[in-house]
């Protein structure tokens, strides 16, 4: 038989997948499953969402698509980036693809070399690593432990960035830790990230309207505008809007990456599908009342996930303000044994399964995002399991020896 290209043997599956469907699994089987594993909002979009889709479906054209993206998603995505204060760009330095995960793919391929480095704190989105490894890249992992909160500090940007990475990647609010990043401490970081013109710069904020506490959002940019020159936003409607499913990435940056994003677009996907599109524009364009109530939402369910993580002997969990995760650091429970069940806990791996297997609530190991000390709590749940569940979670805790 022919042999694979060695490239795939890089590739890994998505560990929270793998969760998700061990909890689907047990869930068909009749077992009472409360999932806090997969990170989607799950909730649906607007009416008037749909409305656009209908409307679009109604004359469409069956034609191809601009690589790019459509002039109306373009321009619509140019308002929601002046809506946060991010000014200044034409639809020259816009580019689509289907989901974030694609466009930072796309930027991989794009600015990363076999060889180069790109660097990024850890805890890590999982993808970060295996696109790394997809296109042959060196990792450079910073640490970032409960300890600090989760938060990369100057100094450690620093020392990063005096090693001459070809691409700083950042993420803020955080997928797994729902940690954000102040005012103060974006600009500590951006007065670095100056001194340092060799590396690109990507921000992967798609969870920038999941802000809580009055925080707000904020980007290098807005510290330092200089830094838009080799600066890259990456957006999706996924979080903000309900829409995993429909699969909408959005980047605005230099012409130039843009331009590179939309000529590798022409080599794959060509572009997002009209009716795609036109629902994107609508939830950009139209009213924004689902995803503030939504954020309200969030909001209060984090503060019920934090008062049951404080009340936990040993548990060390730095409060989210933002997304919809929390990552307690469960490390107290290792080298321990769940009482009524006899199962010993060696590590975050076997946390997650004796935790699923006696109390009936999936988590991901934090193991998957580089932090094997934690676990992640997605609480997008519906309301009424989201008590149940935590109960669930501290009883286990009760029940260790």
């Amino acid at each position: 038989m022919p042999q694979f290209a060695q490239r795939i043997g890089r590739a890994q599956p998505s560990a929270i997948m793998q969760v998700a469907e061990k909890a689907k699994r047990l869930k068909a089987e009749g077992r009472d499953i409360i999932n806090f594993s997969i990170g989607v909002p799950n909730f649906l979009p607007g009416d008037h969402i749909y409305a656009a889709a209908r409307e679009s479906l109604a004359h469409d054209s069956g034609q191809y698509g601009s690589n790019r993206g459509s002039d109306a998603l373009l321009e619509a995505f140019l308002a929601h980036l002046e809506k946060i204060g991010l000014t200044g760009y034409t639809v020259a330095n816009l580019a689509s693809g289907i989901g974030a995960k694609q466009v930072i793919y796309n930027l991989a391929e794009a600015l990363l070399d076999e060889g180069d480095t790109i660097a990024f704190a850890v805890p890590y989105w999982t993808s970060y690593r295996d696109i790394a490894a997809i296109v042959n890249a060196k990792v450079d992992l910073l640490p970032c432990p409960a300890a600090q909160d989760y938060k990369l500090t100057p100094q450690q940007l620093e020392a990063a960035l005096e090693k001459k990475p070809r691409v700083f990647l950042f993420n803020n609010p955080s997928n797994p830790t729902g940690m954000v990043y102040g005012r103060e401490e974006i600009a500590a970081l951006a007065d670095v990230l100056v001194r340092y013109p060799d590396t690109w710069i990507i921000t992967d904020d798609i969870y920038h309207a999941m802000v809580f506490d009055e925080l707000g959002y904020h980007n290098f940019a807005h510290a330092r505008p200089e830094l838009r020159d080799r600066l890259i936003f990456v957006d999706s409607l996924s979080k903000t809007y309900g829409m995993p499913g429909w699969r909408v990435g959005l980047m605005a940056g230099p012409e130039s990456v843009a331009k590179a994003i939309a000529t590798l677009n022409s080599n794959h996907i060509t572009s997002i599908p009209e009716v795609v599109q036109a629902a994107a524009v609508a939830a950009m364009a139209g009213p924004q009342d689902v995803p503030a109530a939504k954020r309200r939402e969030f909001q209060a369910k984090r503060d019920q996930v934090m008062d049951v993580m404080d009340a936990i002997p040993g548990v060390v969990c730095p409060r989210p303000q933002g997304a919809f995760y929390a990552f307690p650091d469960v490390s107290v429970a290792f080298g321990r044994v769940h009482g009524p069940s006899g199962l010993a806990i060696a590590d975050d791996l076997t946390f997650c399964s004796v935790l699923l297997e006696t109390k009936g609530v999936a988590c991901v190991p934090g193991s998957a995002f580089g932090e094997p000390r934690a676990v992640r709590i997605s609480y997008t749940c519906p309301t009424p399991q989201l008590a149940p569940g935590l109960q669930r979670f501290a009883e286990f805790f009760a029940e260790l020896n």
